[in-house]
């Protein structure tokens, strides 16, 4: 799991410059973290929709991937809950289900006090090849 925490810590670049974290992986499940700054914000001065799937998405992508195979995301959906304006957001993600080419996730993003600011559900395609590549 080491490997793989380390891979997307490193290797996920959006995710760095969005400024979320990787907490926690391990297989079906990951946790990660966004604390709050003002380059999130849209108009409203609330966090951006798009912030909030990144968040949901890189956890997702965490949760997906942690089985070591290479897996993609091809159908997500997001409800918005909360707006969200100050703190960190955290999104949890849990595998519903796998088998050797698709896998369901269910990702909750939550606030400082765990009140549910958006609810994420994705479905990956699992490729026939390693996450990590034997180059890198």
């Amino acid at each position: 799991m080491e490997e793989i925490k380390r891979f997307f810590s490193t290797e996920d670049k959006f995710a760095r410059h969005s400024g979320i974290e990787l907490l926690e992986v391990e297989p079906g499940r990951s946790r990660v973290s966004m604390e709050i700054k003002p380059f999130h914000f849209n108009g409203a001065r609330t966090v951006h929709g798009g912030a909030l799937f990144t968040l949901a998405d890189f956890a997702f992508a965490a949760a997906s991937n942690s089985h070591g195979i290479l897996a993609m995301g091809i159908n997500t959906s997001m409800s918005f809950v909360k707006a969200a304006t100050k703190g960190t957001l955290y999104a949890e993600a849990r595998e519903l289900s796998r088998n050797p080419k698709l896998a369901s996730y269910s990702v909750m993003v939550t606030d400082d006090d765990n009140d549910v600011v958006a609810i994420f559900q994705g479905m990956a395609y699992r490729k026939n090849e390693a996450l990590i590549p034997a180059n890198l």
